[in-house]
């Protein structure tokens, strides 16, 4: 078999043998079939006659609970079959209710075109009438009112949705018939995206009420920890969950390959990511990489190229894959892939959604992609049906990485991270007001239905500031231009600044996005090309570019301050305090970095206004005792504090889903705000959207794995691995190892012996 053999060569190697972390063998696993309480219709029960497929448990759980009418999240592996178990009961429901329309939404274009195929299937097979049609931003003017007033299947994405409903007179006939909002893929939609997406659809159920229907609500989604609970929060509804997953599944050899296992100085994951993916194809493993960048996986691919040229290997075609492509190039690759022409393809997480790419033999995966769920995610996209498959992980020299090559158990033992979602965002939910109200006279009674206690004080607020009128009791749009250009899906405030490069908007950010990526004298990738920021003007709200290739990027350096405006909740462990609530901070982007991959080649001075603002954040108090302790051993606290907040924003992202992007960290040996040393970890959006109250109920486990992390790591003095961070603005000054290791002792030990 070709993947043991591939295994068996990297064992006996003597270089990759010292590399193989760990190799885990998940076990094939047989179908388990189901049986529908009522058979479907003649013409669904023919097309699966047809297509020879039998429904596994889950489908089965899944259609009775749609045709009840409840609201239903599938949460089953990648290929199990979740499209097939949403798509029947709604082509039921349609074939029975012949004016009756359903939603899809997506949350790339790409996974909306490859479901159009199967939809269309179904269709023409069975007879049933749907006349589905994809509408975004790509579709021509001239198609839109036809699809409006024809079509009863309409698959879209939520950029879309949000531009749409202002517009939902013209589409009455649809809204008015509405039986489905289907919402795919929907783990996609959690942090700050997550939040926004609740509001949409908060929007979306309200405009379908004021025509007349309360469409169900049906959820598919990669594993997360708590299913129930996140759909809840999204769409608003009491859900069922259906999570048995009844599909097969061929053995899965899992290796855990660490190109750092000697040292910082021997590795480099990109080379070993390139070796693994050619060892690959070289043993006739037809494999998709992932990587975490654009530029990345262009390099991948073209350094996998020469290394099989090196070896030999001229016929086999690897390529790259990644947003930024004409839609034709896309679809060209991945039917290239489908039919065994490409024998690599090295993409961006764009392929990590459900896109039909056929059965491939290997998934190598460079660096740790953020979450143990992306990790399945993009594991499951090898192997399917009973086919045995190969997924490698590739680490980086960073902390979450090396904690998994080191605890491997973590990652196949342990539940995947918790999806947050905020409903309590003010500056989220004020956005989604504005946009409800410019969509329909909004009542006091209305914001509390759809949007939740709380938001009545919002709308009142927003009146104030003119941007609401109240007329007849009820609230009207009274902003200048359309609310929807004011709130960007995905951005956390609606401070919005576009990004202009020759008088084109290429796109826009918002204001905590702009001072971070898009400063003067950043590099800046947009759709895969590389572009250099000129100006940021902070009163016009406009950043301006120039086309630049260059290898180079740029990250900011900043100082932080923080205050502590309310506490929410309090925590005592022994002489130890942990709080959470809201907070001021102030990030000063004083310089920037200016690197070639890894290494630094200049550091240069930057002049911004500070970045101010409101956010939820968790504190962890230092008592007395415990800096005795440090003092008695002569290790420095604030070196140690510095390098106990990095541990744990390192290690966060495994406990909740996040990237360490997504929180800030402050420490310091005095802090005004608790009169005590204070570590504090906060969202990085403008009024937080749940990862510090989730850290907060977390904490001793996140501080728990913080310390194995450091006591584990095989430096002396700190490393990438352990407590030094790449997005660390004080250059990762003062940081003392051992100070840290004892600080983190000293707190789990305060932890009850259960916990």
């Amino acid at each position: 078999m070709a993947i043991c053999d591939l295994l068996h060569a990297l064992e006996q190697h003597p270089k990759t043998r010292r590399r193989i972390a760990h190799i885990e063998v998940l076990p094939a696993r047989e179908a388990v079939f189901g049986t529908l309480s009522t058979p479907l219709p003649e013409p669904l029960e023919a097309y699966l006659a047809r297509r020879r497929i039998r429904l596994y448990s889950h489908q089965c759980a899944a259609i009775d609970a749609i045709r009840e009418g409840r609201t239903v999240i599938m949460t089953t592996a990648t290929a199990s079959g979740k499209s097939l178990a949403f798509n029947l009961p709604v082509f039921e429901r349609l074939a029975q209710h012949t004016e009756g329309t359903a939603l899809y939404l997506y949350p790339t274009k790409a996974l909306t075109h490859d479901q159009l195929k199967g939809i269309r299937e179904i269709e023409q097979y069975t007879g049933i009438d749907t006349r589905c049609a994809v509408y975004d931003g790509d579709m021509p003017r001239s198609r839109r009112p036809g699809i409006r007033e024809h079509s009863r299947i309409v698959l879209s994405n939520p950029h879309e949705l949000h531009q749409i409903l202002p517009w939902h007179d013209k589409w009455r006939r649809f809204f008015s018939q509405l039986q489905f909002v289907v919402i795919d893929e929907a783990h996609r939609y959690r942090g700050v995206l997550g939040s926004h997406m609740a509001c949409l659809l908060r929007r979306l159920l309200r405009i379908a009420h004021l025509h007349g229907r309360a469409p169900q609500c049906v959820l598919s989604t990669a594993t997360v920890a708590n299913p129930g609970e996140f759909a809840h929060r999204l769409c608003g509804m009491p859900v069922t969950v259906i999570a048995d997953d009844g599909s097969p599944r061929g053995a899965k050899h899992v290796l855990l390959y660490n190109p750092y296992s000697e040292g910082p100085a021997e590795g480099s994951t990109h080379r070993e990511t390139c070796d693994l993916l050619a060892g690959c194809i070289r043993h006739d493993l037809q494999a998709l990489c992932f990587t975490t960048s654009r530029r990345h996986a262009e390099l991948l691919a073209l350094n996998t190229r020469e290394a099989l040229r090196a070896a030999g290997c001229h016929g086999a075609a690897v390529a790259a894959y990644r947003a930024g492509y004409l839609p034709e190039t896309r679809r060209e690759l991945e039917a290239n892939l489908k039919n065994g022409h490409i024998r690599g393809l090295v993409s961006t997480n764009a392929l990590e959604v459900g896109i039909d790419v056929g059965s491939l033999d290997a998934v190598v995966i460079a660096g740790y992609p953020g979450s143990v769920m992306a990790t399945w995610q993009q594991a499951g996209r090898a192997g399917r049906g009973a086919d045995a498959s190969l997924a490698a992980l590739v680490a980086f020299h960073n902390p979450l990485d090396q904690y998994f090559m080191r605890h491997p158990g973590t990652l196949f033992g342990r539940p995947c991270e918790h999806a947050i979602i905020d409903l309590a965002n003010p500056y989220i939910v004020a956005g989604h007001l504005l946009c409800a109200a410019a969509e329909a006279p909004l009542s006091a009674a209305d914001c509390t239905r759809w949007f939740g206690s709380g938001t009545k004080a919002i709308a009142g607020a927003l009146e104030d500031r003119h941007l609401l009128n109240m007329s007849r009791e009820r609230w009207i749009y009274a902003g200048r231009g359309r609310a929807t250009e004011a709130v960007g899906i995905g951005s956390g405030t609606g401070e919005t600044y576009r990004v202009m490069c020759n008088g084109k908007a290429l796109e826009t950010m918002d204001r905590s996005q702009a001072f971070r990526e898009a400063h003067p004298g950043a590099v800046f990738l947009h759709q895969g090309e590389t572009y250099l920021v000129e100006d940021l003007d902070p009163e016009a709200r406009r950043i301006h570019l120039r086309k630049e290739e260059t290898d180079l990027s740029t990250e900011p350096q900043t100082t932080i301050e923080a205050r502590i405006i309310a506490e929410r909740s309090r925590r005592i462990f022994g002489d130890i305090g942990l709080g959470f609530g809201d907070v001021e901070v102030v990030e000063h982007t004083t310089s920037y970095r200016i690197m070639r991959y890894d290494r630094v080649i200049a550091t240069n001075p930057l002049d911004l206004p500070p970045l101010r603002f409101a956010t939820r954040a968790l504190w962890c108090t230092i008592p007395e005792a415990i800096c005795e302790l440090l003092a008695g051993e002569h290790l420095h606290l604030a070196g140690g504090l510095h390098g106990a907040e990095h541990a744990l924003i390192g290690i966060m992202p495994h406990h909740v889903l996040c990237d360490r992007r997504d929180i800030g960290g402050f420490s310091t040996a005095w802090f005004p705000s608790t009169e005590h040393p204070t570590i504090l970890i906060y969202d990085g959006v403008e009024g937080g959207i749940g990862l510090a109250e989730k850290g907060f109920a977390l904490f001793e486990a996140i501080a728990a794995s913080a310390l194995d992390v450091v006591r584990e790591c095989p430096c002396d003095d700190g490393c990438p691995g352990c407590i030094y961070s790449p997005k660390c603005g004080n250059d990762n000054q003062p940081l003392d190892k051992q100070a840290t290791e004892v600080l983190l002792e000293a707190i789990v030990a305060r932890f009850p012996a259960d916990s």
